[in-house]
């Protein structure tokens, strides 16, 4: 018989990480712990990382309802499709029972990856800042040797951030530079400020305009110099058809898997095969998981033969992360078997 438990952990950024919607020092998320009574020393571990400000289902009876999961976890279990409201907790839940039918080891997609046979190539991400910092920071991702970079834009002044490109190109003119504006262009500006930003070879940037623009993101799309990718649009979208409804009324280049915001991994895969039919290209990204989630995340992405750059490199941003067999090398990720998992001691509800 399946049990279940949970419990919060806050997580300490190392810096002031800045979107265009808010400043993080510190993010809260939860993990569930899944076993069967007849073996209650094996558990399989997931990460429900719900994201304050983002995360479809961030409501007051979170705890409550994550609470409840655990308590009839095995209804919840038989049927995935019950949290489709709740996505980040669908995507702990799903992760820790693919964890305990891996037998607790917390390999929930038996890989060459997992093995250590390979890397997954991720882009470098440079985080919002003032205009020296931000500069500092892309340096550094240069001199780390990634290859693929990906720049926040929105936050400061629009001349800064193409002083900024421009800087960028000139020491490295063939690095792919992708974008993200997190929402933060008007629909009236827009175009204007895509067709600036063109001149410095970008490979796409993500989400123009804030989510629920249906209209006017179609509009960018088709007329947009540099390809759209679709993130937080993706967000709430929990059935097929307005998942399939919402990809054909835009039509973007490409759509960003974060499986913690869109439901874990079967709902994500419903997303890959629904832009691949309309011919959208894709990439998976963490949402500010810790190294629990992360790990689930780059499993699963590696199950899949990815060919494009992913967006997993957030491990790194914690001072109280979970010390795991990922290892970041660069632009290369990759998962050491030879390295042990220290899970700390956790209060659990």
């Amino acid at each position: 018989m399946l049990r279940a438990a949970w419990t919060r952990r806050r997580l300490d950024f190392r810096f002031e990480a800045i979107t265009s919607r808010d400043r993080l020092r510190h993010k809260d998320t939860y993990y569930i712990k899944v076993w069967d009574t007849s073996d209650p020393d094996t558990f399989g571990l997931g990460e429900a990382g719900l994201f304050r400000g983002l995360s479809y289902d961030d409501r007051p009876d979170y705890e409550a309802t994550l609470a409840e999961v655990c308590r009839s976890v095995e209804i919840y279990a038989s049927d995935p499709t019950i949290l489709r409201e709740w996505p980040s907790i669908a995507m702990g839940l799903e992760s820790a029972l693919l964890d305990l039918r891996g037998g607790g080891r917390r390999i929930l997609f038996d890989t060459p990856w997992t093995h250590g046979h390979n890397a997954l190539r991720i882009n470098g991400l440079v985080w919002m800042g003032d205009f020296d910092t931000m500069l500092s920071r892309v340096a550094s991702k240069v001199s780390e040797g990634f290859s693929c970079i990906k720049v926040k834009v929105g936050g400061i002044d629009f001349g800064r951030e193409t002083e900024l490109l421009r800087l960028l190109r000139e020491v490295v003119p063939a690095v792919e530079l992708r974008l993200d504006a997190n929402g933060a262009f008007a629909p009236s500006e827009a175009l204007t400020k895509l067709e600036t930003l063109a001149q410095f070879g970008i490979h796409s940037i993500e989400q123009p305009l804030r989510q629920g623009q249906w209209t006017e993101m179609a509009r960018i799309c088709s007329e947009s110099p540099i390809p759209i990718a679709l993130d937080e649009e993706l967000i709430g979208l929990t059935d097929t058809d307005t998942r399939r409804r919402m990809l054909e009324a835009i039509h973007p280049a490409y759509i960003i898997l974060k499986p913690t915001l869109t439901g874990g991994f079967a709902s994500s895969e419903e997303w890959i095969r629904l832009a691949e039919e309309r011919g959208a290209g894709w990439w998976a990204t963490s949402a500010l998981e810790s190294n629990v989630g992360l790990n689930a995340i780059a499993q699963w992405v590696s199950s899949l033969n990815p060919t494009l750059p992913q967006g997993l490199g957030t491990g790194q941003l914690y001072y109280n992360n979970i010390p795991s067999p990922l290892t970041l090398t660069g632009e290369r990720l990759t998962y050491d078997p030879q390295k042990p998992w220290q899970i700390p001691e956790l209060e659990w509800n």
